[in-house]
Formats: C-alpha cells, sequence, structure tokens
C-alpha cells in the first residue's frame, strides 16, 4: 500500500511530465525568404540636433551573406516619405553619399550617424534637407511611406528635456590612476509622469559611439535627483578591457549626447539591445518591438542636448 508521502510525490512528479509533454520548443525559422522593409528614422529638437531622416531596406534572412553588392541592393530607392509636423506636410528628399561631393558626404554621415570617416559604403536615406519641419520639443510627427508594394505609417514625439544638472569627475574603483577617470552625472527625474533616456559618447571628434545599453527609463528613480556614473561608449569592433571599460581617458575632448525619448521609441531600443547584448547558445529569444505599421523598425523622436568637457587630470 502506498503512504501518503509516497503518492504526494508520485502525484508531482505525474503532473511535471504531463506539463512538459504540452511544451513545445520554439525555434524561429532561419531559412524565410520573404524580404520585409525595415525603416529607421528619427526627428529631434534642441540646439544642435540634427534634420530629420529615414532609412529605408529590405531585411535579409539570418543565415545569409552580405557583401557591398548585397549591401547596396538592401536600400529602398524611389519612395514617397513624407512627414506631418501638426501643420505642414514635408517631403523628405532621397540623398545617397555616393553622389555627394567628399565634403559634404562627411557631414551627412555625421547627420545619419556613421563615422564620417568611412564613407565607402553607399548609404541612402531620405532627408529634409532644407529643414523645413517645425522640429519642437512636445511636437508629434506623423510619418509616411509610399513604395511600389506597400503603405507604411508611425507617429512619434518629442517629450520634453530633462537635462543633466551636474558632471563631476572622480577617480575609478580600486588603484588612483592617472590616465583614466570616472565620470558622474545627476539629473532631476520629474514625478508626474514616466521618463525615457539615452544617451551616446564622443571623444576628440571622432564621431558618436553608442553604448552596448543606451537606454533606460526611470523605474528606479522616479521623481528623484538621481546621481548615477555614465560609462563612456565602446566600440563594437573595439579590444574589450574590462579594466578600462566606461571609464574615460584623462586629456580627452568629449561631448555627450543626452536624450529623451517616448515609451514607444524606449521599448524599440530596449527589446534591441537586450536581444543584441543577451546572444548565444544559452540565451532566449527575444522579439524587438517596432512601431511601424506595415514594416518593421522604428520613427522615434529625441530632445537632444550636448555637453561638452576636457576630462580633468
Amino acid at each position: 500500500m502506498i503512504n501518503t508521502k509516497d503518492y504526494i510525490y508520485l502525484v508531482s512528479v505525474l503532473i511535471i511530465l504531463s506539463l512538459g509533454g504540452c511544451i513545445e520548443d520554439y525555434v524561429p525559422s532561419t531559412e524565410e525568404t520573404k524580404q520585409e522593409i525595415v525603416v529607421e528614422g528619427f526627428i529631434e529638437a534642441g540646439e544642435g540636433s540634427a534634420q530629420a531622416y529615414v532609412l529605408i531596406t529590405r531585411s535579409i534572412p539570418f543565415l545569409s551573406t552580405i557583401d557591398l553588392n548585397t549591401f547596396d541592393d538592401l536600400f529602398v530607392n524611389n519612395a514617397k516619405v513624407t512627414v506631418n509636423d501638426g501643420t505642414n506636410t514635408v517631403e523628405l528628399t532621397e540623398l545617397c553619399l555616393a553622389d555627394l561631393p567628399p565634403a559634404i558626404q562627411e557631414i551627412a554621415a555625421q547627420i545619419l550617424g556613421f563615422d564620417p570617416n568611412s564613407t565607402s559604403l553607399n548609404i541612402c536615406a531620405y532627408v529634409d534637407v532644407l529643414d523645413v519641419l517645425d522640429r519642437k520639443i512636445g511636437g508629434t510627427y506623423d510619418l509616411k511611406i509610399e513604395t511600389e508594394e506597400s503603405i507604411i505609417t508611425s507617429t512619434t514625439t518629442i517629450p520634453q528635456q530633462i537635462p543633466l544638472t551636474e558632471l563631476r569627475w572622480d577617480d575609478p574603483p580600486g588603484t588612483p590612476s592617472d590616465t583614466l577617470a570616472r565620470l558622474w552625472v545627476t539629473i532631476a527625474d520629474d514625478e508626474n509622469e514616466e521618463n525615457f533616456y539615452r544617451y551616446f559618447t564622443e571623444e576628440n571628434g571622432t564621431g558618436f559611439v553608442i553604448p552596448f545599453s543606451s537606454v533606460t527609463d526611470d523605474s528606479f528613480f522616479d521623481g528623484q535627483d538621481f546621481e548615477f556614473p555614465l560609462n563612456k561608449a565602446e566600440r563594437r569592433d573595439g579590444d574589450f578591457d574590462p579594466n578600462t571599460f566606461g571609464l574615460y581617458t584623462r586629456g580627452d575632448s568629449i561631448r555627450i549626447k543626452w536624450m529623451n525619448i517616448d515609451k514607444a521609441h524606449f521599448d524599440f531600443w530596449n527589446t534591441l539591445e537586450f536581444s543584441r547584448n543577451n546572444s548565444g547558445p544559452f540565451s532566449a529569444f527575444n522579439r524587438v518591438t517596432s512601431n511601424v505599421d506595415g514594416a518593421l523598425g522604428i520613427w522615434g523622436g529625441y530632445s537632444v542636448e550636448f555637453y561638452d568637457e576636457v576630462v580633468p587630470f
């Protein structure tokens, strides 16, 4: 006769086995040949901010080889791209780097967020060349893209700017260093609404670099004056050194691009960076959140402030 303890154990095992039999592994397809349109567009407000632009490309299968010719073929050309700022509807102009004079190529690459010293790729984008759009804090912007096969739409906002209220430098943890420094910044978070932040850093005018984790919300410091270390962004193709990660070199001139974004914009980067930073054989599949209807990608607004510093000795 089975006693009570053994009976409970046996039932538990049977329940676990039955549940396991109901769970199916999800393996995303890597053989998908259908191409989808991918949108990456941004509009900024704030002193020194750039004109609105939109990149339109096509997706490729996960397991595929890409070269320069394939890269050129991914761009969607001859689309009609318009943005409405609440008053005016402005059609963006298609520009390709290869068609521009070398001096203008550098400026265009900086606006689009590419390394100005690497313009060999023929990047094509739709740009508000004459800066006609009314780019302002609190504005709402409707994007419409018309291609041969589809109509794509999206809406974004440019939220209120919550600036850095203080920047200070100190020695990194451990043994004091005469070559490296750590940066601390303070913000006064607004307790009346949920806020979302993003930042880039630049060293000695070499172009902005995006950190591995570039976004945060205010879940842990809602409504507080909050101080935290702001890590230097590291290039993904660089050598990783745990002893210098996030630290700035004394004597360097740095620039910080500090931005506020809305929730849909935050959700895109948060899910993308989680997926990118948690890859590997033991990672979970993660779907990137898009705010674009009829395609994949992001149409995002930024309220922008820049901070220029020389790292002290």
